[in-house]
């Protein structure tokens, strides 16, 4: 982390973009605007992949960029869910038993963080950062070519874990981290300390 954080740098910008796109994403699910849905869904996937490059390439992680980055793929996830519901859910209800696990434990991890630490800390995992590779390809899939039932449920499943990882972590640490690597290397810091 940077000593003297700065706020407007290029990955803050782009999860700013994130965030205050998030009423026209809105609209366009609302509208049944799906191609338009699948553009700016896509967009937004590709800045949250582009900012965390970024903020690691450019020494440019502070705290405040985890933090919008959390919100951001908060509003992202939450937009996602609902398009998936209004505009896909025909396809995906034979196999909702994994998105709804996921969902609940998704949930999960960010309550246990807000109810421990009193808001989000960005904890930005390795796992969790594949997880979101996976599940932003499996989306922007889903919404330009159609669904892969491999895709989703090996996106899912990755992302099962990582919640898991994270609720582990936030239980464990005494106070608020941000960009944790994984549970490893928790574990590994706690014994040597």
């Amino acid at each position: 982390m940077q000593a003297t954080e700065r706020f407007f740098t290029i990955p803050n910008l782009l999860s700013l973009y994130r965030i205050v796109i998030f009423p026209f994403i809105l609209y366009l699910i609302w509208s049944k605007n799906e191609s338009l849905f699948a553009v700016f869904i896509t967009i937004s996937l590709l800045t949250d992949i582009l900012d965390g490059f970024i903020a690691r390439q450019f020494n440019m992680q502070t705290e405040i960029g985890a933090r919008l980055d959390s919100w951001a793929d908060l509003g992202t996830y939450l937009l996602s869910f609902l398009a998936i519901y209004i505009f896909k859910w025909e396809v995906l209800q034979p196999h909702a038993a994994i998105l709804l696990v996921y969902a609940f434990i998704l949930l999960l991890s960010y309550a246990a963080v807000i109810v421990k630490f009193k808001g989000m800390i960005g904890l930005h995992t390795y796992l969790f950062k594949i997880t979101g590779y996976l599940q932003g390809a499996f989306i922007i899939c889903l919404f330009l070519w159609g669904f892969n039932e491999g895709q989703y449920y090996f996106s899912l499943a990755v992302g099962i874990i990582a919640c898991v990882e994270e609720v582990i972590i936030i239980w464990i640490l005494p106070k608020p981290q941000s960009n944790v690597k994984g549970l490893y290397w928790i574990l590994k810091n706690k014994s040597a300390g």
